[in-house]
């Protein structure tokens, strides 16, 4: 009897300005004059919108053309999409394409999405907009007193501080009687369980990102960020949306009000870079399953073509 293995999946995770996109293209045009197929399945948040190509790093035209991409600037800015939104988009993606024999490429740096695709999503049924309104109108320590009682094993784990977190866990088990924690154990919608992943972790020298940051911001601004930027606030948006809090955005946007020169608001969006690559190391250091492969060498051609060598190995061996 022949056995029916689960399909193979790359994952390229790594933070902003690490090289994960080049890998991934990389490795996707390697897989094709192999003869596989392949698709690159963007995780990056704001990569999905189409108004912020350059402050995004999105690939380029070309780069499009050369290996064909999902979820990149496929979405406006008006949207608030959000890990469930593009999870589904991503399974969709993935899912087909295994089916129709081609190697799904998952490359990105937003934790919680690559952690949404891959564990599922907590059924939580819709929060009561009134419970939902009396709970973010409660100051943080008063939250964390009511949550308490009610969920005890979260109130342990969360501080009073993390004001997000404890209104998340209040309102869900005040609209729904039941914890989060008792939802987090139904996940549903996960491809864990479904694929085979072939993971791989960029970690470079903080360094080492912290100038590729610096670097990236700068071409970004000779490639038209400033240009870009302006034609978003012409839109008049919500200054809540993703869009508008995307790295760079808020900074530029400072500028162009008057409220800051240009050089300061460049620094600032260097720094904001630099603050948002620290938060992505840390949390791809530690929260995602340790038996996958990490690596800790800053990017070069010869390391991308090492790294492409043995996943190409791994995903064309049965």
């Amino acid at each position: 009897m022949s056995v029916i293995r689960p399909p193979k999946v790359a994952l390229i995770a790594g933070p902003t300005a690490s090289g994960k996109s080049a890998l991934a293209i990389a490795l996707a045009k390697s897989l094709m004059a192999a003869g596989r197929e392949a698709l690159i399945v963007n995780a990056d948040a704001s990569q999905v919108y189409a108004d912020i190509p350059i402050l995004s790093a999105a690939p380029t035209a070309a780069e499009q053309a050369a290996v064909p991409h999902a979820l990149v600037g496929h979405v406006d800015a008006s949207v608030n999409v959000n890990a469930a939104m593009w999870a589904a988009e991503a399974r969709d993606a993935v899912m087909t394409s295994c089916a129709e024999g081609v190697v799904p490429i998952i490359a990105g740096g937003t934790g919680l999405y690559i952690r949404t695709l891959i564990d599922g999503i907590a059924p939580v049924p819709d929060i009561d907009p009134n419970v939902r309104a009396a709970v973010r109108a409660l100051p943080p320590a008063e939250a964390h007193a009511r949550l308490a009682p009610l969920d005890p094993v979260a109130a342990a784990k969360l501080p009073p501080t993390d004001r997000t977190r404890v209104q998340r866990a209040l309102e869900v088990v005040l609209s729904s009687g039941r914890t989060l924690g008792d939802w987090q154990r139904e996940m549903v919608g996960g491809i864990g369980g479904e694929v085979s992943l072939e993971p791989v972790v960029l970690l470079p020298p903080r360094d080492w990102l912290k100038a590729r940051c610096d670097q990236r911001l700068d071409v970004m601004m000779a490639a038209g960020a400033l240009a870009e930027v302006g034609r978003l606030i012409a839109r008049g948006l919500d200054p809540a949306l993703p869009v508008m809090r995307a790295i760079g955005v808020p900074e530029l946007a400072t500028h162009l009000a008057g409220e800051m020169d240009l050089d300061a608001a460049v620094t600032q969006a260097k720094i904001a870079t630099r603050q948002y690559a620290k938060r992505q190391y840390t949390w791809l250091r530690g929260q995602l399953p340790q038996n996958w492969q990490r690596d800790g060498r800053p990017l070069n051609d010869s390391l991308v073509d090492e790294i492409v060598i043995k996943l190409r190995q791994r995903l064309l061996t049965d």
